[in-house]
């Protein structure tokens, strides 16, 4: 899992990664802005075929939000949209604020962004100065907490559904202002079960594979969709599940109510995902 630097694109890392591990099956469970650092969940090999189960995770972020203009694209990388306008940040005012964004809303995402328009997206549209018509996206902030202020900059601290955007609130926030307002600083602090605690730099993560420790910078397939029920296989299942075969799984483990589960082996690898065809019998629909 990488922490991703500032000023490079989630495809510019994935290549980065891709040279260090020497394999050109590797991808990422997220995109993050080229302005954003953060955890950047990355999948090697056959576990990228994982990333069909990482679609609708869970998001935090750390965010410097800046008042008294806007830009086109609701950061700092963007271009200046409005002139300086005075504004007087208050705590409470921005409580009141803050609070129209917790919840379930519809967002209109950014027209600088990677949604595609007739498979094109809409940031080289916008780029081209060309009609970008995008439509609103139902999204959910489960918490937006204001952390500091600091001048121009107020910091606050999100976590939301999948496919929010952190500029458009921004942005949004500085039109109620008055004054206009763009993101300054964003960091990813959480995609779902990652954390920015087991994040590595690509310095780290490179000077681990010279060492032949590229394996170090992996998350077990223990800690991988632990929603998902586990089931430890001895080594004839687990040979039987490469073959394609169904398995059974311990009534005591897993609910028959459970559609999907994992086939862990006993050395804690994950094997398979199996969906369920009768309970506690599990057909494997992704082999690791």
């Amino acid at each position: 899992m990488l922490d991703k630097p500032s000023g490079w694109t989630s495809h510019d890392a994935v290549n980065k990664m891709r040279r260090i591990a020497g394999t050109k099956k590797i991808g990422h469970l997220g995109t993050l802005d080229p302005l954003a650092t953060g955890v950047l969940p990355l999948v090697v090999g056959r576990a990228t075929r994982l990333a069909q189960f990482y679609t609708k995770d869970r998001k935090a972020y750390s965010a410097t939000i800046r008042f008294g203009h806007s830009t086109d694209s609701y950061d700092r990388d963007g271009s200046r949209t409005s002139e300086d306008k005075p504004f007087d940040l208050k705590s409470d005012e921005l409580e009141q604020m803050l609070a129209r964004f917790r919840g379930p809303l519809s967002q209109m995402p950014p027209a600088v962004s990677a949604k595609k328009i007739n498979g094109v997206p809409a940031y080289k549209l916008a780029r081209e100065q060309k009609p970008v018509e995008l439509k609103p996206v139902d999204i959910e902030v489960f918490r937006l907490d204001l952390e500091k202020i600091e001048g121009a900059d107020i910091q606050v601290h999100l976590e939301c559904t999948s496919g929010t955007y952190v500029r458009s609130i921004a942005h949004e926030l500085g039109q109620l202002m008055g004054c206009g307002a763009f993101v300054q600083e964003l960091r990813r602090t959480m995609s779902g079960e990652f954390a920015i605690a087991d994040a590595k730099t690509l310095e780290e993560v490179e000077e681990l594979a010279q060492q032949g420790r590229f394996e170090e910078t992996l998350l077990r397939g223990e800690r991988l969709l632990p929603g998902f029920p586990a089931e430890t296989v001895d080594l004839l299942t687990e040979s039987q599940i490469r073959q394609g075969r169904d398995f059974r799984t311990s009534p005591f483990r897993v609910s028959q109510s459970a559609r999907l589960v994992k086939a862990m082996s006993q050395t804690g690898e994950l094997v398979a995902i199996g969906e369920q065809k009768l309970p506690n019998l599990y057909h494997p629909i992704l082999v690791i």
